[in-house]
Parts: structure tokens; C-alpha cells; sequence
């Protein structure tokens, strides 16, 4: 048991290499002025790296929990190695494309096993109740990982535009060694007669038999998408306001550090307000950062951004809590990537179609018009969330073991 405890700060060291993406403060001027790619082009390519990852997403999540989890995890961090190495030398959309093919795989192999194998470690121990503030913690030290690949990237991308993309190669290098030295814990289960039919079951638990996880997979999509969009359009929005190249890199430091200090402060603030109170307030923060950044605009209308980050950080470890209590343990990584696969499909079908709607009129009055859409979807789905909240759904016969 003492072993498996060692993952834990492992995890929060993987989650803060994972996240140092050094490129990710600049990657849209990278695709625009280096690449010659439109903002058509960007949201298509990342729902072309949507697709990659929903292809993988729930058959990967699937594998982990049959060949274990760090092995995934030791995939995960070769595949981008390969993918963040193709970026250096890319120069067409293709040659991107290639590259982000490979990053969509490997996240879909760390998309329910870091968080899967963190709930495995502390099973059975007296610190399983306060899975939300290991996650908190987890997503705290990813979100500060980015925040310090973020904070000189602008400067480095005006020294050298690849030098960002070289150094992100040298960190997931680094990301293998640590996940070479993970420990797979034991998992009570027989294997499957039928992955197809176990695989099956499981989808069937997740999306109809269970109410409750059925509607925290819902809402954790809606406000995915909220915080999603944002991360593709604000640098042009930042450059349309006249935010200087160098202030990029800080802006985005900031972002990730407000992401992390909410995801820390998560599982307190759920305590004081309650569950109900929570979800409440992750609407409002979408819908006033949604409108801020639609009226605002200018040289200080990025500020409004750092809502929707406040709302990403306190959700991620709430909701996280409320599916893992949820899914059964021979199934938990496999449910957790069908529900980033169910985001990841949404996105497909939703994100070109604003990239081109932000080429024709604009990323300002593009956040005006999603913020109205979200006053739309949320109340049904905070609705739908909330009345299954006090309900229980306990696991049919035949889906894993028990939880």
C-alpha cells in the first residue's frame, strides 16, 4: 500500500510535466504567421485532433484497464515524443496535421488513466474519501506546469518560433522516465468472455442504465465546451485588441494559475456551498465571462477570459468525484475516456463551424453569440444534473465488479 502511495506525488509530478506545454501560448500564431493557417483551418485541424482522439479515445481507456495503467501512461508519453518531434520540423498543414494526429493518440492513453490509476492508489486507504482534493491537486500542479511553459513563451517564439516545440520534446522525454517508474496496483475482476460485449455494458452503464453519471457526463460536457472554445480564440482576440506579442506568454501564465488556485480550492468550496450552489455558479461565470468578452473587447477585455478558467479549475475536481463514485473499477479508465470521447465528438461537429463563423464576423462578436447559446443549453442541463444529483443508480449486474 505504501508503494501504491508513491504514485500519488508521481501523478502530480506527471500532470505538471504533462501540462508544461511550452507552445501552447503561442501555438495559434505559430499555425497563423508560420504555418499560413486561418482560422478555418485551426479549428478544423483541432477537430481533425478531436477525431484522432474519439478513435482512440474509448478503445484506449478500454486497453488501459485491461493492460494496466502506467503502460498506457509509458504509450502515452513515446507517442508524443514522436508527435511534439514532427512539429519541428513541420511546415504545411499536413505535416501539422501528422503531428497532432499523434498528440490526439497519445492523450487519448493518458485521457482516464492518470485520473483512473490516482482513484486505484487511494482505494482501500483512509484517504479514498478525499479523492476531490488529490484530483484538485493533480489538475493544480498540470494547470501550473502550463502556466510556467507559458510564462517566457512568447519571448522564446520571438527568438526562435521552433524553440518552444524543441524544449516540449526534452519534457516528454522526461514524462517517460517518470512514468517508467509508476506502480500498477491489483484489480479484483475476471477478464471478459467478450471485450466487444464487456465494452458494450459498460457504454450501456454510462450512457442509459445510470441516471446520475449519465447527466455528470452531460454537464461535464457543456461546460468542457464552454472553457474549449475560448483556448483557440482568445489569441486572436488578444491580437485584434491590440495585446502585444510579448504580453502573450504572461496572459496565458496567468490563465493556467488561475485554473490551478480554483482546481486547489474546488473541494473546499464545494463544502461551503454545496453541490447545487456549485453548478450554479460555474453557469454564471460562463455566461458573464461569455459576455464580457463579447461587449468588451479592446486592450483588457482578455480579463473577462479568466472566468471561464476560474469555472474550468472548480469544476474538474467536483465533477471528476461525482463520475468516479460512479463507475466501477474494472471499467474506470474505459468510462472515463467515453466521456471525453462523447466531448470530443461534440467538439467534431461544433468547432469548425465557429472557427468559421469567428473568419466572417469576427472572434468578439463570436463570443457574444455563444454566450447567448449557452444561456440556452445550460439551465435544461444544470436542471437534468441536479434533480438526479439525490437520487442513487447502483451498477446492474454484470458491469465490472463492485465499485
Amino acid at each position: 500500500m505504501s508503494t501504491l502511495h508513491s504514485n500519488i506525488k508521481k501523478l502530480y509530478a506527471f500532470s505538471f510535466l504533462e501540462m508544461s506545454l511550452f507552445p501552447m501560448a503561442i501555438i495559434t500564431l505559430f499555425w497563423k504567421d508560420q504555418i499560413g493557417m486561418s482560422l478555418t483551418q485551426i479549428l478544423l485541424l483541432q477537430s481533425i485532433f478531436a477525431v484522432a482522439m474519439a478513435v482512440m479515445e474509448y478503445p484506449s481507456g478500454y486497453i488501459s484497464d485491461r493492460i494496466g495503467y502506467r503502460k498506457a501512461l509509458n504509450y502515452a508519453a513515446l507517442l508524443g515524443v514522436i508527435g511534439w518531434g514532427l512539429y519541428t520540423i513541420a511546415e504545411t498543414f499536413s505535416g501539422v496535421l501528422i503531428a497532432e494526429i499523434f498528440l490526439g493518440i497519445s492523450m487519448s492513453f493518458i485521457s482516464g488513466s492518470d485520473s483512473a490509476l490516482l482513484f486505484e492508489s487511494l482505494k482501500g486507504t483512509d484517504e479514498e474519501l478525499f479523492y476531490a482534493r488529490h484530483q484538485g491537486r493533480m489538475s493544480g500542479a498540470g494547470q501550473i506546469g502550463e502556466a510556467c511553459g507559458a510564462l517566457f513563451a512568447g519571448v522564446m517564439y520571438a527568438a526562435a518560433p521552433l524553440l518552444p516545440f524543441i524544449i516540449q520534446v526534452l519534457v516528454w522525454i522526461l514524462l517517460f522516465f517518470l512514468t517508467r517508474t509508476l506502480v500498477e496496483p491489483q484489480r479484483s475482476g475476471n477478464p471478459p468472455a467478450s471485450h466487444v460485449a464487456e465494452a458494450w455494458r459498460s457504454t450501456r452503464y454510462a450512457l442509459l442504465d445510470n441516471k446520475r453519471l449519465r447527466y455528470t457526463i452531460l454537464l461535464n460536457l457543456v461546460l468542457g465546451l464552454s472553457s474549449f472554445y475560448p483556448v483557440w480564440l482568445i489569441q486572436p482576440y488578444m491580437q485584434d485588441g491590440g495585446v502585444p506579442v510579448s504580453w502573450f506568454g504572461p496572459i496565458w501564465a496567468v490563465a493556467n494559475l488561475s485554473v490551478a488556485l480554483f482546481a486547489f480550492a474546488s473541494h473546499r468550496s464545494q463544502l461551503k456551498l454545496g453541490d447545487g450552489r456549485m453548478v450554479i455558479l460555474f453557469a454564471l461565470l460562463i455566461v458573464g465571462g461569455y459576455l464580457g468578452l463579447g461587449l468588451a473587447g479592446g486592450l483588457w477585455g482578455f480579463l473577462f477570459y479568466y472566468l471561464l478558467t476560474s469555472m474550468r479549475g472548480l469544476r474538474g475536481p467536483m465533477l471528476l468525484n461525482f463520475a468516479q463514485r460512479e463507475i466501477p473499477s474494472a471499467n474506470r479508465a474505459g468510462i472515463l475516456s467515453l466521456q471525453s470521447l462523447c466531448f470530443r465528438l461534440v467538439f467534431v461537429c461544433t468547432g469548425p463551424l465557429i472557427g468559421k463563423l469567428a473568419d466572417g464576423i469576427g472572434v468578439q462578436q463570436t463570443f457574444l453569440l455563444l454566450c447567448y447559446a449557452f444561456i440556452l443549453v445550460l439551465p435544461p442541463v444544470v436542471w437534468l444534473f441536479l434533480r438526479q444529483l439525490r437520487q442513487t443508480n447502483p451498477a446492474p449486474a454484470g458491469v465490472g465488479e463492485e465499485k
